[in-house]
């Protein structure tokens, strides 16, 4: 049956070294599991200094899809079996299958909470850091079927995020690592989407920034607003020589 491959989630992901201006970025991906009705992709992306020619890692993230029926989205369609080399290859995915399908369940259960505004907070302050971005999803956000792309998302949260981590340490900042993003409902083409971000917690390095993705669909059909996705943010202060700096403690 033909099919759309919507994202599900991305597991944590460390920025293991910076992709520079003007180097060329070699994405590569392979599917390394597949169960009944999701999809594991990991993916490699190597950065190429074009004039040395030396390559580095740079990104290793691992992602699962679900598979959507092109006449009816809400119906999910089942995934053809790969061919593993080693059966132990097979558990081994089954394993990481089942540990973040318990994650993902365990996330959106607690997904209830809600940012409020803070007159006058004090820096360094959760309050004081905390940021929102409202974003209206036009048809360059959406996939043909009208759904906003992963990617899109995962951007304006990584936005938000920076925001957080600048404001609380008045520095350059940079991400060092996300935790899982799960993205728990889809978001439709015309939606307003509100991307929230409070610091969490600092230690003398980092600071951990929770962004969630909250969906008004008004549109087509009035409902009531939904908490579509959510992740934590990693993030470091940098010197303008590019150095870790210490973080301003979390009040």
């Amino acid at each position: 049956e033909p099919c759309v491959a919507a994202l599900a989630r991305v597991e944590r992901t460390d920025f293991l070294s910076p992709v520079c201006i003007g180097e060329v970025a070699h994405v590569s991906a392979e599917i390394t599991y597949t169960s009944k009705h999701s999809v594991e992709v990991q993916v490699n992306v190597l950065s190429e200094n074009i004039l040395t020619g030396a390559k580095k890692v740079t990104n290793k993230a691992t992602l699962w899809y679900v598979p959507l029926s092109l006449k009816n989205v809400n119906k999910v369609v089942e995934v053809p079996p790969i061919q593993y080399a080693r059966k132990e290859q097979e558990d081994e995915g089954r394993k990481r299958y089942e540990e973040q399908k318990l994650d993902r369940l365990e996330t959106k259960q607690r997904n209830g909470d809600v940012i409020f505004p803070v007159i006058n907070p004090e820096p360094h302050t959760v309050g004081y850091s905390q940021s929102s971005l409202i974003h209206l999803l036009g048809p360059s956000d959406c996939t043909l079927l009208g759904f906003v792309h992963g990617g899109v998302t995962m951007k304006l949260m990584d936005e938000v995020a920076g925001i957080v981590a600048a404001r609380h340490c008045k520095t350059n900042i940079v991400t060092a690592s996300v935790d899982a993003i799960n993205f728990h409902e889809k978001i439709k083409k015309g939606s307003v989407i509100t991307i929230s971000g409070r610091m969490t917690f600092t230690s003398n390095k980092s600071m951990e920034i929770e962004v969630f993705v909250d969906a008004d669909p008004f549109v087509d059909e009035p409902q009531e607003r939904y908490r579509a996705v959510s992740a934590f943010f990693t993030y470091v202060s940098l010197s303008k020589e590019g150095k870790p700096l210490p973080v301003p403690q979390l009040l």
